[in-house]
């Protein structure tokens, strides 16, 4: 699913002759094209959809969005690693991990190399 997400502008550039921003939704950050909303400036808050600001929004309307958002777990699924959502979807535990206080994933078996068979 697609959302429109807030998000928080933390800094504007200029990437090939557009206005960019560097863009917070709650943690996640993503380069968003500013075109629609030029005027936008660093500490606003925007609905961002597929890249773009659309529309300016008030900081308390989009924290509520974003808490929301978090609570039915959307963010994840518009944010979260495609991979882990596949492998939670198929039953099997996420291997990886970003924590570095947890075991690592058990390294794979190996097979035993195979004789050469010479003709």
């Amino acid at each position: 699913m697609c959302l429109a997400v807030p998000g928080r502008v933390l800094d504007i550039g200029e990437k090939d002759g557009t206005r960019m921003a560097t863009v917070d939704f709650g943690g996640v950050q993503k380069e968003v094209c500013l075109e629609y909303l030029p005027d936008l400036q660093v500490g606003e808050y925007a609905i961002v959809h597929v890249g773009f600001a659309l529309q300016r929004l008030d900081e308390e309307s989009a924290k509520q969005t974003l808490e929301l958002f978090a609570q039915l777990g959307m963010l994840q699924e518009e944010f979260g690693d495609p991979w882990e959502q596949a492998a939670a979807v198929g039953g099997d535990p996420w291997p990886f991990t970003d924590d570095p206080d947890s075991d690592p994933a058990p390294a794979p078996a190996l097979a035993a190399p195979q004789e050469e068979v010479q003709p």
